[in-house]
Parts: structure tokens; sequence; C-alpha cells
């Protein structure tokens, strides 16, 4: 059986990703989502569309084409802290408080 090769190069993107991520949840005092599968989806999300794109674009997210204006949905996005304050995770399920 062979791999796609877009799909083992976003699996190794989701691997460095994942490590980015949980520094940065380290210094918020978050955590990543605990559910792995949950997880995995988003980070390979985030490598498929940079991988795509250019960025790191959420993949819960919906991009305009327009990059100014997609700017804000680059992650972490710019409501991502809102959404953490408010619901307890971000708008993706990536970041959650403690």
């Amino acid at each position: 059986m062979t791999v796609d090769p877009d799909t083992a190069r976003d699996e190794s993107a989701a691997s460095a990703i994942r490590e980015e991520a949980a520094e940065y949840a380290r210094q918020n005092r978050w955590v990543l989502n605990t559910d792995e599968k949950k997880l995995q989806v988003v980070l390979k999300g985030l490598a498929r569309n940079e991988r795509k794109f250019g960025h790191r674009y959420c993949p819960c997210r919906i991009r305009s084409g327009d990059e100014e204006r997609d700017k804000e949905i680059i992650c972490p996005c710019l409501w991502h802290r809102d959404e953490i304050l408010q619901d307890g995770s971000c708008h993706c399920n990536l970041y959650y408080s403690k």
C-alpha cells in the first residue's frame, strides 16, 4: 500500500505543529485537547492548510481568499483568547483552559 506524499507530509508537519501548540498552551496556562482523535484532526487540518495556502489557517473557519482579511484566522486566530475565556476552549477545540 502506497502512502500519499501529501498525507505523509501533513502528518510530519502536524507533529511539529503539535509541539509548537503545546508550548504555546503551556506559556498561556492552557492545555491541548485531550481527545487525541479530535486533536489530530485539527493538527492535520492546520498542516494541510499550511501546505496548500502557505499559512496555518484554522481548519474550522472559512477562508475568504483575501489574504489580508484571512490573517485573522491564522492559528492562533484573532479570537482564540476571548473564546477560551468565555467558552473554556477555542472554536476549533485545539486549546482549552485548565
